[in-house]
Formats: structure tokens, sequence, C-alpha cells
């Protein structure tokens, strides 16, 4: 009776797939809503019933944005472009070291107060960051940090080094503590045993939490609105507002910067894909 309950039933196993389907293409539908906007001339965005396949695809809207059409002046994209990719990498890196020593630190040593230090960082992680804007604002710019590509940088450090320091503490536990401390009794410091036993062990999860790290710093918006004003520390997100006016909103550039915008997004995680998903799915199996 037993052994019958534990066989999935053909039917049930469809059954699944379908729900899967299903669920993936509500979470597909908007994204791929926005890509094939970006290729429609704007007539088509307006059509009622919708259009959802492009009739006329057509490259004017990229065009357009650059400035390669007489229609309209290019928007400074290369520029947002530049701020978001020197501002996310350098918050990424910056997190993941700092992320990384914080927790090999609560996952190898003890010290005073490390509970309450470690639920300290977890509770900043419940704080919407939206809530943040207002006391943000008013202290960078009693300090000079409003427009700036370094007050970016530090806000969302603060909102990265928690998580980083989370997730790299699960990845060190996994790690036997014995390899390092045999490592030491060969004759290696505790500095060489970590890099050469503990590091390679734990560069998915570093990977892991780099790609998320920089994927929260790429799209941020509700805080990068508020911090930034000129061309000169915008970002790629902040720059969408560009395409709206008073009582119209071009769409179709709207999408077309939301594509240039997906695109580092996923071929950064295609790079990173089989680290993710060995950091994911690292200490699933004991």
């Amino acid at each position: 009776m037993s052994e019958s309950r534990g066989i999935e039933a053909p039917w049930e196993r469809w059954a699944v797939r379908f729900g899967v389907f299903l669920a993936m293409l509500i979470l597909v539908a908007p994204g791929a809503w926005v890509v094939l906007t970006a290729f429609r001339p704007n007539i088509e965005v307006l059509a009622r019933p919708a259009v959802w396949i492009p009739q006329n695809p057509t490259l004017d809207n990229f065009a357009r944005l650059f400035g390669f059409s007489s229609e309209q002046q290019g928007l400074p994209v290369l520029q947002y472009f530049t701020n978001s990719l020197v501002i996310s990498l350098t918050s990424t890196v910056v997190a993941v070291l700092i992320g990384m020593a914080g927790g090999y630190a609560f996952a190898r040593f003890k010290f005073k107060g490390k509970g309450t230090m470690f639920l300290a960082f977890m509770l900043s992680r419940t704080v919407p960051g939206v809530a943040l804007s207002l006391p943000l604002f008013i202290i960078w710019s009693r300090i000079g940090l409003i427009d700036t590509s370094w007050g970016l940088i530090l806000v969302y450090l603060a909102v990265n080094i928690p998580f980083t320091i989370w997730l790299t503490d699960g990845f060190f536990r996994q790690i036997p503590q014995e390899l390092s401390e045999a490592a030491q009794i060969d004759g290696c410091t505790r500095w060489q045993a970590f890099w050469t036993i503990e590091f390679p062990l734990a560069r998915s999860g570093l990977a892991s939490a780099g790609i998320f790290a920089f994927l929260t710093s790429w799209n941020e918006y509700a805080l990068a609105s508020q911090l930034t004003r000129t061309t000169a520390s915008k970002t790629m997100p902040v720059g969408l507002m560009d395409f709206t006016a008073q009582f119209t909103v071009d769409w179709t550039g709207m999408s077309a910067m939301a594509v240039l915008i997906i695109i580092p997004a996923l071929v950064l995680t295609f790079i990173v894909q089989k680290h993710l998903i060995a950091g994911l799915t690292f200490g699933g199996v004991k």
C-alpha cells in the first residue's frame, strides 16, 4: 500500500509540468512584452486590441535612443551605462570581499556578541529601501554625497553587505573545519589554509553572492532616483524616466532602454551560471 502511494501517476506528472509551465508563462509574459515593444512602432503600442507580435519590426527605437535618428535628440545612454557599471561592479566587489571576511568570521570564530551582531545584520535587511530614501537624502546632502557615484556605492554596500555575510556564512559552515586544521598541522598558516583549501570550496557560494549583489545594484531604482540629479551620476534605471513627459510616455523608447538594462544582467548570469547553480545547491547533499 505504501509502495503504491510512492509511485507517481502519469497524470500527476503532467499536471505538475502544466502547472510549472503556466507559472513560468505568467512570470515571463511582462518581460516578453517589454522586449517585443522595443522592436515595434509606437502606433502598435497604442493599438486596441493589443498587438502581441510586432507587425512591422523596427530598430528605430534603438536608433532614436543613441541619436541616430532625426526625430529626437539622443540620450546619454553610454554615460548612464558607464555609471551603472562602475557603481555596480565597485559595490559588488567590495561587498563580496567584506561579506567573505564577515561570513568566515561568523562561521569559524567565537566572540562576544556574535549572535546579537548577526541578528542585527539580518534585521537590517527587513527595512525597505524606499523607507531610507528621505533620511539618506538629508544626510547625504549635508555631507556632500548627493549626485555622486560614491554616494550610491556606499548605499549599495550597506544594502549588500548583510546579505553577502549571511550567504557566505552558510557556505563556510558547510565546509568541514577539520580540513583547515589538517592544513595548519601540515605547516600552513591560517591564511594559507583559507586560500588553498576553504576559498576554492566556497568559490561557488561567493559567485552566487556576487551575482545577487550585482543585480541588486544594477536594477535598483528607488534610492538611485532620490540620490542622483545629473547625467554624471544617473544610472540606467533612473534614465528610464527621461522618456516621461507631463502628459505622455514614450513606451517604445523606454522599452528599448529596458532591453539594454536586461542584456548585461543576462550575459553575466550565463557566464557564472555553473557557479551560481553550484552555489545555490551547495550543502544540499550531505
